[in-house]
This record gives structure tokens, sequence and C-alpha cells, in this order.
């Protein structure tokens, strides 16, 4: 087993095969305002709750080590690059552009403390230049993780500007498949909205596969059931932010979602 190999598995409840991370890196391209303003009351929500990880940005992890130093802490997950889509950006300061770079390279997210690093794989750009360069720091980071032992997950995402449906199964079977080519442990991904179709998805996906999120929704229960769904059709967890740290009770939230993963 390569090293890489063993602290993925560590992400995963021996009992059940499964995960729950909450995300909270939402503040390095768009903004954070809604719940995410006290960083360190919004890691320390995560820390109680039981989340089996957090995804946090580098400049964020070097100021949270201290509620993160201990044996019960959440897997800590770095985000190691950069997407900028013009759209999320505040009004009057910048143009329509998407962009793509990295960040960090893995050994300097092994030095801040990383057990996992994140980097996004987007498809739909204007630009194909932009998909294309973005493969290539896919396929260098996942030689560089492995390298230093640490599992590298892939967010495969539809978010481009030319693309109409950010849900079409058959994009992300292919997008799911062109990251593990590069090289991908794991993939995070959008949940299609039917089982049948995610169920597809994660067939045609060789690594373990993990739902994001997506924008926050004040319905509890519409959320609840959509993650039971997706979690039916073979995901192995969830990576879930706004609708955690823009809760009303953040840690109350996640203590629900990690009982439903370990549970379902």
């Amino acid at each position: 087993m390569e090293t890489s190999e063993f602290r993925l598995g560590r992400l995963f409840a021996k009992e059940t095969g499964r995960t729950m991370i909450v995300a909270f890196d939402r503040g390095l391209g768009a903004s954070a305002k809604g719940g995410g303003e006290s960083a360190k009351s919004v890691v320390k929500a995560v820390v109680d709750s039981g989340a089996d990880g957090i995804l946090l940005s580098p400049g964020l992890l070097e100021r949270s080590r201290d509620q993160l130093a201990h044996r019960n802490a959440p897997a800590v997950l770095v985000r190691t690059d950069f997407v900028f889509l013009g759209a999320l950006q505040p009004n009057g300061t910048s143009g329509e552009g998407e962009e793509y770079r990295r960040l960090i390279d893995a050994r300097e997210a092994a030095a801040l403390g990383a057990d996992a690093i994140v980097m996004f794989l987007i498809l739909g750009n204007p630009d194909d230049s932009v998909t294309a360069d973005n493969c290539r720091a896919v396929a260098r980071a996942a030689r560089e993780a492995h390298e230093v032992g640490l599992p590298l997950i892939v967010e495969t995402v539809l978010w481009g500007s030319r693309v109409k449906d950010q849900t079409d199964a058959e994009a992300l079977i292919y997008v799911n498949r062109l990251a593990a080519e590069l090289g991908a442990d794991a993939v995070k991904t959008q949940y299609t909205g039917d089982v049948a179709t995610m169920r597809e998805v994660v067939d045609n996906t060789p690594v373990p596969l993990l739902l994001l999120g997506g924008p926050k929704t004040d319905d509890m229960n519409a959320m609840r059931a959509n993650t039971t769904d997706a979690l039916s059709s073979g995901a192995r967890g969830l990576v879930y932010g706004r609708n955690v740290w823009q809760a009303d009770d953040p840690a109350a939230t996640a203590r629900t979602l990690h009982d439903l993963v370990h549970s379902v």
C-alpha cells in the first residue's frame, strides 16, 4: 500500500467506508459572507461537530492549527489552487474572465500539515487552453503529492460559462474519468439530482466519489433527502460547505450530516 493510499483510507470510517467533510475554502474564490466572517468560529464549530475532515485554504490552516492539533480533530484537506470566475467577484471589480492557477505544491501543503490536497478540474471554459493548463496542473500535482505521501482529491465540476447543465451525467462521467486518468485518488463532484443517473456516474468513476454540497438551501429536509438519495447511489461521502457553515447552528448541522452519512 502506498503512503498516499494509506492516508486516503484514514479519511473513511472503518464501519461504513464513508466520510463527512466540511469545506471552508470559499473565501479563495468568492465571498464568505453569511456565516464565514469569523473563520476561527467556523473551524471551532467543525471541530466540535465530530466531522471527519475539514477543507481549508493554506492561510486559514496556518491560522487554525491551535484548534486542530489534538487526537480527535478532523483530518485536514488543503486547497492548493485558485479558480477565477469573474461572475463570483464583487460588482465592478472584475470582468467575466475564467482563469486557473496553482497556488502551492504538495510539499508546501505537507509542510503546512495537510492530510490530503484538493484541486479543481473544471470543464466548459470558453478558452480551451485554460482547461488544458488545468489538466496539466492536476497531473503534475498527483505525481508530486504521491512523492510526499499525500492523496489528491480533485473537485470535478462543470462550471465553465459554456455549460448549460452543471448536473449533466455524461459530462460528469467524462470529467471524473479524466481526473482519475490524470492521477486523482478521489473526486468531489456534483449530484445529478437523480439516483439512477448518479449511480451511472459512480459506476463509471474508478476512484472514490464524494458529493459537493452546492449553494445554500434553507430546506433541511430536502437536503437530507437529496443526501440520502445520493449516498444510495454509491457515493462514499460528503464535502459540504455553505450548507454547514452558513447554517444557523453549523456544529449541529454538521453533526446531523455526519450521523446521516454513517447510518444510511
